[in-house]
């Protein structure tokens, strides 16, 4: 099949390229048999013509469950790499290669080695935030989401007594949080990502405070409001109206904001996350008013990923990921607990 090329690899996008880029995108993926996944911080015309649009997990359990051989990973380069433990016979590429996270990079394999030899008689329990490398998965106990990750503690802490020492990371803000849910201490790395860290109480005050009456929304499966959760717990953001929810429940949540604004009042709903997530709300209900908790909370990581860039990886088969089996192997059971425990 011959294709119309639109765009040239590191060329500035026109606005009215993106229809006829995404027209190709789609064609490529049909004649190469791949399923594209995104992640919902990503470009809104990159999640557009995704087969799939959700949170890492979510991604990781599509690409498991696809038939596809080829999957287009459309997000950074921790979450292909945990398709690829969870799928070691497919193919997964993505579009861009130096498309990381602050967050998976503020610890490596031996930083983590070097924790544990710190507590080595103690024999620790160490539980990492998915938002983190092969190398350092693979030297963990359990890996979490930020939705499951007082879940995971709890169990933990089930199995082996209350006096466990846990060594959890690298979100400090989310180790906090949970500390504060269970009231139990626990060893904490001193991680953040970049753009959570910069949503700052400060600034959610002043939100909500320009609008009256606003529901509050934090996502919790997102590494971005993780902060936010460690402020609502800790009493410096005001709970009312707080509500926190999973990519299908904001969803259902903005469905359910729709429906009353029927009566002609418009609904407005303060998102606490990365601004890509306003993109499917919006779409989900345009009636509603999503406004974001820090405009600034944008990751540029996320947003390295084009169409022109999606387009040449699918042609090309360009920038394939995956872990070597040795590192593979001993990652996997860190991620499958997390997927048991939902």
């Amino acid at each position: 099949m011959n294709l119309p090329m639109a765009g040239a690899a590191g060329a500035p996008l026109l606005l009215e390229s993106i229809p006829e880029l995404q027209r190709e995108v789609r064609a490529l993926a049909d004649e190469r048999g791949a399923v594209i996944l995104a992640h919902n911080y990503q470009l809104p015309e990159v999640q557009d013509i995704a087969d799939y649009v959700g949170d890492s997990l979510g991604l990781s359990q599509r690409a498991a469950a696809a038939d596809a051989e080829t999957i287009v990973f459309c997000g950074v380069h921790f979450m292909a790499e945990t398709a690829s433990i969870l799928c070691p016979d497919k193919r997964i590429l993505i579009p861009d290669p130096d498309a990381g996270c602050s967050l998976a990079d503020s610890i490596t394999a031996q930083q983590l080695r070097d924790w544990k030899a710190r507590f080595a008689p103690a024999r620790p329990i160490v539980v990492m935030y998915v938002n983190t490398s092969a190398e350092v998965k693979a030297e963990t106990d359990y890996c979490c989401t930020s939705a499951n990750a007082v879940q995971v503690v709890e169990r933990i802490r089930a199995e082996h007594g209350d006096d466990v020492e846990i060594l959890f990371g690298p979100d400090m803000f989310l180790g906090r949080y949970v500390e504060r849910t269970l009231g139990r201490p626990m060893h904490v790395w001193d991680g953040e990502c970049h753009v959570h860290a910069g949503i700052r109480p400060g600034d959610i005050a002043a939100v909500r405070g320009s609008h009256p009456g606003a529901e509050f929304l934090i996502h919790p499966e997102c590494g971005c409001s993780t902060s936010v959760m460690e402020y609502v717990a800790a009493g410096d953001v005001p709970a009312e109206g707080v509500h926190m929810l999973s990519t299908g429940g904001m969803l259902a949540r903005a469905r359910a904001l729709g429906d009353r604004g029927s009566d002609g009042a418009r609904a407005t709903a303060i998102v606490a996350t990365e601004t890509g997530m306003l993109h499917p709300l919006r779409r989900t209900a345009p009636d509603v008013d999503f406004i974001a908790a820090n405009e600034a909370a944008s990751c540029r990581f996320m947003k390295m990923i084009t169409l022109t860039k999606l387009r040449d990886s699918l042609r090309d088969g360009e920038h394939e990921v995956k872990v070597p089996a040795e590192i593979a192997d001993r990652a996997r059971l860190a991620i499958e607990r997390m997927v048991q425990i939902g």
